[in-house]
């Protein structure tokens, strides 16, 4: 038995436990022990590798029949006129000896998918409903002109595929649109269990700048490429952390491909140094001899990337993907190493901010001891809620409330903007933090929120047999329209929804929370109508996606109420 199988073996265990009921009631997976194990490891892997909460990592499941191989699809958001798709097919076997090939003919089924899948003109008719959701919105967005890059990932719990699967993928000629990756066992356990610290040396070369200030001390100096790539060899997650999570691949994404041509250009390999912006690592402690006019071993404690993870990652792969004989020697980059007090975790924090606000999706962890998020887990505590204001491995209550949902939330039902809440969640934390985390933002005012969202979100995960299909994209626009029925039965604003009147509100939502989706499904119907004559509420999936991640259909909403209005008035 080999012992990381037994790890994740016994892991799902616990994972079925917990994704059991949502199975059943989503993707109708009875008491099928077999089929949950192998759900149960898909769901693993897409949480795994891509970060996600429970709640998101579930969404992206497609299996149950009509899928064609694929088990599980997520979709970035477009960020530079670019979006990826990770798709996920899974191959668990409860044999845990490990040593089975990735089989052929999954590989072959991912390749025909993808041709299918990134075919706008394809027809979807034999394919699972969940499944055809995402390809839609997937497919809407190649038509708005947004390139996708695909991340085709295949999972088990045993070897890689084989040579004759490496011969299979050259032949597809799917070329630099697509990157292959092989997630097993070992590797999840790695990322898993990334929390040692990491203790090495770095060899600089040439001269380097050191100085001691504010009980801290900074060094700047050259590392030759190959000393990243031999870091990233020994260390791997551990030394990244989360970053490796979301390695956006070599093909397809433009700066990594610039790193790369860069390493494998003769003539302009000795460049790399100017043209890149370099890396930032903190750590403990590190030591050199002060003897030395350069060339320094610098040796290090608890070592971590905190920015250019991607340029390392990249580093790495390129590196790996040549001859030794080749090699990039005369290749450099900047490093900026900071030795930092242990006991200051805000300061770690600031710097990690500063350093990736260029790539606002993961500032949601760093923006977790801020002033306002303290204030509201005070708050939200006080009216019997948990505000998980830092990510935690523990399943979602439903007396939690995550940062991610709340932002969401606070965005569609109380800024009403519900398409920037859905499609521009990596801005949440980023340009529309303050927007959102307003200073005036009460514990109350997220709660309720929460509790309206998490109607229309439910419907979205599981439609009602007669629901219309937007459903499957309007639960934002939805959640907006029913905290405007709320305020009207409080006969308050928002900033009048306070702990005074937070019982009111929360019995508002429990007595009526159907009535207004209800209405507000009508009302979204009726603004469809508007907005496509009288077509609107039979527009094509792939229409519907587009629509609802932009703001026209807002004004015909908003159109709509003052039409309701007036028909009151008079």
């Amino acid at each position: 038995m080999d012992i990381n199988a037994a790890i994740i073996d016994q892991r799902l265990s616990s994972i079925i436990t917990s994704i059991r009921d949502r199975a059943k009631d989503e993707l109708n997976i009875q008491n099928d022990e077999t089929r949950l194990k192998s759900l149960a490891f898909v769901y693993l892997c897409v949480k795994t590798m891509l970060d996600l909460p429970d709640d998101e990592a579930f969404d992206c499941l497609t299996e149950g029949g009509q899928d064609f191989g694929v088990d599980a699809i997520h979709c970035s958001e477009e960020c530079d006129g670019e979006f990826t798709v990770s798709i996920f097919q899974g191959k668990y076997k409860m044999d845990l000896e490990g040593r089975s090939n990735f089989p052929e003919t999954g590989i072959d089924k991912q390749i025909q998918a993808i041709r299918y899948i990134f075919d706008p003109g394809s027809p979807l008719n034999t394919v699972n409903e969940r499944l055809k959701t995402k390809v839609e919105e997937v497919r809407s967005l190649i038509r708005d002109g947004y390139i996708p890059q695909v991340r085709a990932l295949a999972c088990n719990n045993g070897l890689k595929w084989n040579r004759a699967t490496d011969e299979a993928i050259n032949r597809a000629g799917f070329g630099d649109h697509v990157t292959w990756d092989h997630v097993n066992h070992d590797r999840l356990v790695a990322i898993i269990q990334a929390t040692k610290p990491v203790n090495d040396s770095l060899q600089l070369t040439g001269n380097a700048i050191i100085e001691d200030f504010n009980f801290s001390r900074v060094l700047v100096g050259r590392l030759a490429v190959t000393e990243i790539a031999a870091l990233i060899e020994h260390h791997g997650e551990r030394l990244l952390e989360r970053n490796i999570r979301r390695y956006l691949g070599l093909q397809g994404n433009r700066v990594n491909e610039a790193i790369r041509e860069t390493l494998l250009e003769r003539d302009e390999r000795s460049n790399f140094y100017f043209y890149n912006n370099g890396i930032t690592l903190t750590c403990d402690k590190f030591n050199y001899n002060a003897f030395q006019k350069g060339d320094f071993r610098v040796q290090v404690e608890n070592l971590q990337i905190i920015n250019g993870g991607q340029t390392c990652m990249t580093i790495y792969k390129t590196l790996k993907s040549i001859p030794i004989n080749q090699g990039s020697h005369d290749a450099f980059v900047l490093i900026r190493l900071y030795q930092l007090p242990s006991d200051n975790v805000d300061l770690v924090r600031r710097i990690t901010y500063a350093t990736n606000s260029q790539n606002p999706v993961d500032l949601r962890d760093l923006r977790a001891n801020e002033a306002i998020q303290r204030r509201l887990e005070t708050d939200i505590e006080q009216l019997g809620f948990v505000y998980r204001r830092k990510r935690m491995d523990t399943p979602v209550k439903p007396t939690d409330i995550t940062t991610g949902v709340a932002a969401e939330a606070i965005l569609s039902v109380w800024r009403k903007r519900p398409h920037q809440a859905k499609f521009f969640s990596r801005e949440h934390f980023g340009k529309l933090y303050d927007l959102i985390f307003s200073k005036d933002l009460t514990g109350a005012q997220v709660i309720i929120a929460t509790l309206i969202y998490r109607i229309p979100e439910n419907k979205r995960r599981r439609p009602p047999i007669d629901a219309p299909q937007f459903i499957r994209y309007a639960s934002c626009f939805i959640a907006m329209q029913m905290g405007k029925y709320l305020l009207k039965d409080l006969n308050c604003d928002v900033n009048g929804l306070t702990h005074l009147n937070f019982n009111a509100a929360k019995q508002c939502i429990d007595q009526k929370g159907e009535a207004y989706f209800n209405r507000s499904v009508s009302d979204i119907e009726k603004s469809l109508t508007m907005l496509y004559g009288g077509e609107g509420p039979h527009v094509s999936l792939q229409q519907l996606s587009a629509t609802f991640r932009r703001g026209d259909l807002i004004e015909k909403l908003v159109l709509l109420d003052q039409q309701n209005i007036y028909q009151r008035e008079v």
